[in-house]
This record gives C-alpha cells, structure tokens and sequence, in this order.
C-alpha cells in the first residue's frame, strides 16, 4: 500500500480519536456541573458561591451550610455519579456481551431480583439486623442469586446470547409476580415501604454506602477495561472472536460475574433506577462508536451524567418536594427511547 495512502488513514484515525477524547470530556465537564446543581437543590436551596466554598472548606462558609452539603446532599449527589456509572457500564457490557440492544441489568431480571430480595426483608424481617443494613443484604443477596441462574445457563453448550436474553426476560417476569404477591399479602404500610424502595430514591445514600459502593465499582471498571480489546473483537462477531484465540465462554462468564457484582451493589443501595442501563450505551455508542477503549468510559460518563441530572430534576420539578429519582429517569428515558428508536432504526 501506498506510504501516503496509510499516513492519511492514521492521520484520519488520530483525528477521530482526538473527536471522541474531546466527547468524553464533554461529559466529564456536564457529570461536574450536574454535581453542582444537585449539591445546590433541594427544600432547602443555597447559592452556588456558598456550595463552593463550603466544598473548598473556606473559613467564610456557614456552619448550616456545611452541614446541608457535607452531611445531607453531598453523599447523594456523589451517589448519583457513581451508581449512574455502574449501570451505564453494566448495561454496555452486557449488550455486547450478548450482542442485543435491548439488553441491561434491567431487562436480565437482575433489578427485579434485587427488588424481591429488599421487598421479603421488609415484609418478614431482616432477622434481627437494622433495616439500613438488612435490605440492602436482601437486594444483594437475591441479585446474585438471579445471577448465578444466568451464570448457569451462560455455561451451557450450545446456549446463545438470545437465549441467555430470553432467560432474563422469564426471570424478570417470575420476580415481579412473586414481589406482586407479597405487596397483595402484606399490610398497607409494608406495601407502602416496599413501593418506595421499588420507586429508587437516593436519599438512602450515606457515606457508608457511597464508600462501599464507590470501591466495588472502581474494581469491577478496571477489571472490565482489562479486556477492552477482547470485547472490542466480540462485536466483529463471535466467529472472528474465536479465530482470534478469545475463549468466549470463560468471557462472557466472567463479564457477567463483574457486571451482576457491580450492578448488585449499586442497585442495593439505592433501589431499582431503569433506563440508564439501557440509554446510556445507546447514547455512547452514537458519540464514540464500539471501540471499548472509548465506548467503556463513554458509557460510564453518560450514565453518571444522566442520573446527576435526573437527580436535579427530582427535586426541582415541585419546589420543596423530592421525587423518587427511579420515576424521573423513566420519563426522561422513555421518550429519548423513542427517539432513538425512530431515528437510528
């Protein structure tokens, strides 16, 4: 080939690159600035100057205001990114794990799992542990359990990714039937709780849980961007994945391990948050294409930028109110759903 031919295919390629490391940190600046606005938000708003400097530690801050933003909203809002970035990641490696747009951490049953497990510690106890400590437990555990019914099946010869999909769907439907039962069996104010929980809010957030959380996560990233070219190849088919020496059953076991792990965690904490999983990988993969090296952080960002911003929004859509964040991000998702759909086919 011509030495000028290849220079102008690196050059294109440098280029390109050089685009999607500026979008990448187009979301960086857009998950700060949401970080913000949600640290500023709230029944009780403050001035943006006031959150920076009580962030900054400044010996002008009020003492009220430190409180507000250290103890209350900081933890929340440092939530948002993080558990936003969990899905993100989750439902991006899952759809290319199984090759199908549809799927997430959602749509495989794991949030109707987590769901369950926090609904039967509410209904019948958390044997003697705190609430705080046992549903959470309980959404963990149930999570892992549904997941070790995937791991099973992935594990099988001859079981494709649509028919691991399929099981997903069979197990989220199975979950929500029996979660059905036990809000119809339960008393009113049990129901209640356990509408809330399903609802997701992030008022749950302590530091704790943000510390835990935060840890889990930032293992299972860097785990999964160990093998950024191994899933890269994957999307070029599992033919030329395997001519390529990748053994994709170990792959995709071990993807679905780290994903169900981090989800599980996230999900604990928090309740059960759709869409994200579900739009953000969308969203990256139109702004950074497939390449992992790009695609994994890109999902991660969108997600913790989209959540940060549905967190905004749940608290200013009625001032002095709080939605569940897990309502705002389905109509937020929903109808840019729509749009993708109708305009990417």
């Amino acid at each position: 080939m011509d030495k000028s031919v290849v220079a102008d295919i690196v050059k294109s390629q440098r280029k390109l690159e050089r685009k999607r490391w500026l979008v990448l940190l187009a979301f960086v600046m857009i998950s700060i600035t949401g970080l913000v606005f949600d640290i500023v938000t709230g029944p009780s708003m403050l001035p943006v100057t006031e959150v920076i400097k009580a962030l900054l530690g400044h010996e002008t801050s009020d003492a009220i205001s430190k409180v507000i933003v250290y103890d209350l909203r900081l933890p929340m809002a440092l939530m948002a990114l993080v558990v936003g970035a969990a899905l993100g990641v989750g439902g991006a490696e899952i759809q290319t794990l199984l090759n199908n747009p549809m799927a997430s951490p959602y749509t495989l049953g794991l949030a109707a799992a987590a769901g369950l497990g926090a609904s039967l510690v509410i209904a019948f106890g958390g044997f003697g542990l705190p609430p705080g400590f046992s549903v959470p437990l309980g959404a963990f555990v149930m999570t892992m359990l549904a997941s070790g019914i995937l791991f099973m099946f992935a594990s099988m010869k001859r079981f494709t990714s649509a028919m691991l999909v399929l099981v997903g769907i069979a197990l989220l439907f199975l979950f929500q039937s029996i979660l059905s039962l036990i809000q119809f069996i339960a008393a009113p104010e049990i129901s209640q709780q356990i509408l809330f929980w399903l609802f997701g809010s992030l008022t749950k957030a302590t530091w704790d849980s943000l510390l835990i959380t935060t840890v889990v996560t930032a293992i299972c990233i860097y785990l999964l961007s160990k093998d950024v070219w191994k899933l890269t190849a994957l999307r070029l088919g599992e033919d030329r994945a395997n001519s390529l020496g990748i053994n994709l059953q170990w792959l995709r076991f071990k993807t679905l391990v780290i994903v169900a792990m981090m989800t599980a965690t996230a999900i604990s904490f928090v309740g059960v948050i759709g869409f994200i999983g579900l739009v953000a990988p969308h969203v990256a993969r139109m702004l950074v294409g497939e390449d992992q090296r790009f695609f994994l952080p890109g999902s991660m960002l969108v997600g913790a930028a989209f959540l940060s911003i549905a967190s905004v929004l749940s608290k200013v859509i009625i001032p002095g109110a709080l939605f569940p964040v897990g309502i705002v991000t389905s109509f937020v998702g929903v109808p840019f759903f729509f749009w993708i759909i109708l305009t990417k086919r």
